[in-house]
């Protein structure tokens, strides 16, 4: 209906100008204006800012038993964490970082980038109380995921915090309790509360159908979200048996697959085994670890759940290990779990983030590039194998003039050569598994 009224002023233009050829000349070139704005009008009127964030054509990203696959291929995935991209991208001051990020990762072959989706109450909150959103900040998502696509990377988008930074469960049961609706003001009970289940059931129909204001696709349509995580490192320690919190994972994992069909889903896991797993004392880093209300096999293993998450930190789960110890455990801790999804789960398993502190005593800044290529080696050779270690995600990648986001984990890549060299290695690596000829943009230039 819109190109029609186009039409339609461009001919009343073109009659008008007939009508007058004859007579004043003086309304010749004015009526020639008009008409070439008409025209441009009618051909790019419905032209968007989305043209000027038009991404690589992208596919959604499926699973086929332990693999991910992309256009029919297996996919590995060399990535990072980003948690502060929204929170950057909410001021043009601060967006070119957020550029800058992605860019930089794109030239270094990496294809997916986990970040936070959720910020809720406090600061600059995304969801200000329950079901209230600030536009603002929405669009600063949505400045993230179009800008993602630009640089053709995939993101895994986070959807709530355990722990209290960025608001978190301990929101949730705020909210519940401020209301006078709460059953009771222990953070667990973001997991069992009915009143606390359907604000976040809320808040995840909203993230998943909302249209990006620059692209105008709807998230759940949008192949740039490389998967959603339901939840970021949950514990239930009210229930160290595991049952409050397989259902609640049950309930919302089934729930978001029933408004996105698309996209793969994650809980968000780090990998503990729970007090019935033959692995809780020979695997886990400490008996407090199978107390948390977690199980990383019993968890995983639901329908719903496409691929397995594990979290890599052995500087806060040992406190007296040497370095080379810790190495040892880590390679121990990455190949159970490849172990639990090549022989029973038959899922990919994602390493979403690991890390070296700095803060540890006999810390040397040569220690990361070591701890880095044990993880990386051990992904390398599962996939190598077909097997199902598919992908790993460091903690924490940022760009220079951003101590205030910065933990002991984080580095900016490219000033510590021998990870930037050795980033780009496990990225080529991965990428001439699938084959070189299957790779687009950077990698494929990268690589070759």
């Amino acid at each position: 209906m819109k190109r029609d009224l186009h039409s339609h002023l461009i001919l009343r233009l073109l009659a008008l100008y007939r009508k007058t050829m004859g007579g004043n000349g003086v309304l010749y070139p004015i009526l020639g204006f008009a008409s070439c704005v008409a025209f441009i009008y009618m051909s790019f009127g419905d032209l968007k800012l989305s043209s000027l964030h038009k991404g690589l054509s992208l596919s959604f990203v499926e699973r086929n038993g332990s693999h991910f696959i992309l256009d029919g291929k297996p996919l590995y995935v060399n990535g990072w964490n980003s948690y502060w991209l929204t929170a950057h991208s909410m001021d043009e001051n601060s967006r070119g970082r957020v550029s800058a990020m992605l860019q930089a990762g794109a030239k270094m072959g990496l294809t997916v980038c986990r970040t936070w989706a959720f910020n809720d109450g406090g600061y600059d909150a995304l969801q200000i109380s329950p079901g209230q959103f600030d536009e603002r900040v929405f669009q600063a998502l949505d400045y993230v995921i179009a800008e993602a696509s630009r640089h053709g990377i995939r993101l895994l988008l986070s959807l709530v915090n355990n722990l209290q930074a960025y608001g978190g469960k301990t929101q949730y049961v705020k909210w519940a309790w401020q209301e006078g609706i709460g059953l009771s003001s222990s953070n667990d009970s973001f997991f069992f509360d009915p009143s606390i289940r359907k604000y976040f059931k809320n808040y995840v129909l909203t993230v998943l159908t909302r249209k990006n204001t620059i692209t105008g696709i709807e998230y759940r349509n949008d192949p740039t979200i490389f998967a959603w995580e339901l939840i970021n490192e949950p514990h239930c320690m009210s229930d160290p048996s595991g049952d409050t919190l397989q259902d609640w994972i049950e309930e919302m994992t089934g729930f978001i697959k029933s408004i996105d069909k698309n996209h793969l889903l994650t809980i968000g896991l780090e990998g503990f085994y729970g007090p019935k797993s033959p692995k809780k004392s020979a695997v886990n880093p400490g008996e407090w670890a199978s107390t948390l209300g977690s199980d990383f096999v019993r968890n995983s293993n639901i329908t719903n759940v496409d691929f397995t998450s594990v979290h890599i930190y052995p500087d806060h789960w040992f406190h007296d290990l040497g370095f080379e110890e810790k190495k040892r455990y880590v390679s121990k801790w990455v190949r159970s779990h490849i172990e639990d999804c090549d022989r029973e789960l038959k899922k990919p398993v994602m390493f979403t983030e690991y890390g070296l502190s700095n803060q540890n005593k006999d810390f040397q800044a040569s220690q990361r590039e070591q701890f880095y290529r044990t993880i990386l080696d051990i992904i390398y050779k599962s996939a190598k194998k077909k097997g199902s270690g598919v992908g790993a995600l460091v903690w924490q990648f940022l760009v220079e003039g951003m101590e205030e986001y910065n933990d002991d984990f984080g580095l900016v890549p490219w000033e510590t050569p021998s990870i930037h060299k050795l980033t780009i290695q496990q990225s080529c690596r991965l990428a001439r598994i699938q084959g070189l000829n299957q790779q687009t943009g950077n990698l494929k230039q990268l690589c070759s």
